[in-house]
């Protein structure tokens, strides 16, 4: 979006300086201390969260590092519990049309996510027993006002925080790829902790114990990194729309905590109702309701990324640059790559 200009320097047509009186730079020495100050405030103040972020991160991480160093196979599990988040995450960074993402910025952003998380864990945590004590609907509320705000909030953040600044973020789609990465990191810390707990508290074997909730997490995970990838690709629209961006981030963040809370209502529920219907095991009950939900979900983001895929291609091949590889599965049919 181009500058806005006040009407002196609309109708100036004698180019006059006008410093201070339409327009402004840093040149007196007054200038460059008040731009110094302003760096230092806004970088300092991001510095303080990601300090705070850090610490609180290293203090509940004591734990999986303490089960770690005791039995070092417990870091396989933690490592297994997230491959289908990974490989969700990387197909998302495949689909990018455009170009490569830096490493730097994927693995920024990865870490970000990690220490945003705890951020997560510390609100829902204390706000937890205060929606418990609502009858009936406190737990309903708790994950739409709480879970799925925050958890989606935080992992916004850390693309917002450094990635989406970088002139390397110069498309849409790729706040869908920063956003699967920030799912994926939520997703590592968050499996780390639920296994290290279930491992600490364990009163039969610490293996069997290890393997149920990792097959747990392994499910979950692709969930983060859909949801998140859902609210990137808004941020993404929202970095070229900028007059508009406010609402498109909210839009995106709406789209994503609701499909998030709704998640955490009905996978409680719909798995035991599957087994009242059907001869089948809870746990194979749970398997499909998380799969088909995730699809569901996912064919959502799916959408966006091939309706942007298609419209790339097309108006790069009315302006006669060079074809880009395609994935086939993104093509409609009747349509050539």
């Amino acid at each position: 979006m181009a500058r806005k200009r006040d009407p002196v320097e609309q109708a100036d047509d004698q180019s006059r300086d006008l410093y201070e009186v339409s327009t402004w730079e840093p040149r007196s020495a007054l200038d460059r201390l008040s731009s110094l100050i302003y760096s230092l405030l806004s970088y300092g103040f991001q510095g303080i969260v990601v300090g705070v972020a850090l610490i609180i991160t290293l203090v509940l991480l004591i734990q999986p590092g303490v089960l770690v160093l005791e039995d070092p196979v417990l870091g396989i599990f933690f490592g297994l519990s997230v491959v289908p988040a990974a490989l969700l995450a990387g197909f998302i960074w495949y689909t990018d049309i455009t170009s490569n993402e830096p490493l730097s910025l994927l693995v920024a952003t990865f870490v970000l996510s990690i220490l945003f998380a705890t951020f997560a864990g510390v609100v829902n945590t204390y706000t937890q027993p205060y929606f418990q004590a609502i009858p009936l609907v406190g737990l309903v509320l708790y994950f739409f006002l709480i879970v799925g705000p925050v958890e989606e909030v935080v992992k916004l953040l850390a693309v917002r925080m450094y990635a989406y600044r970088s002139d390397s973020f110069d498309a849409v789609i790729d706040g869908a790829v920063y956003g699967a990465v920030a799912g994926l990191g939520f997703a590592a810390v968050e499996n780390m902790l639920y296994i290290s707990a279930e491992v600490a508290t364990a009163e039969a074997s610490p293996f069997a114990a290890a393997t149920g909730i990792t097959t747990v997490r392994a499910l979950v995970g692709p969930g983060h990194v859909i949801f998140s990838a859902i609210a990137g690709f808004y941020l993404g629209l929202a970095k070229f729309n900028p007059d508009k961006a406010g609402p498109i981030v909210v839009k995106g963040l709406l789209v994503a905590a609701v499909v998030h809370a709704m998640y955490n209502v009905t996978v409680g529920v719909i798995p035991g109702m599957i087994t009242t219907l059907v001869p089948v095991s809870f746990g194979l009950a749970f398997i499909a309701y998380v799969i088909l939900y995730d699809l569901t979900v996912g064919y959502y983001l799916y959408r966006k990324i091939s309706r942007y895929r298609r419209t790339y291609r097309e108006v790069r091949d009315d302006t006669g640059d060079p074809p880009t590889a395609e994935l086939t599965e993104f093509d409609p049919p009747n349509r050539q790559p």
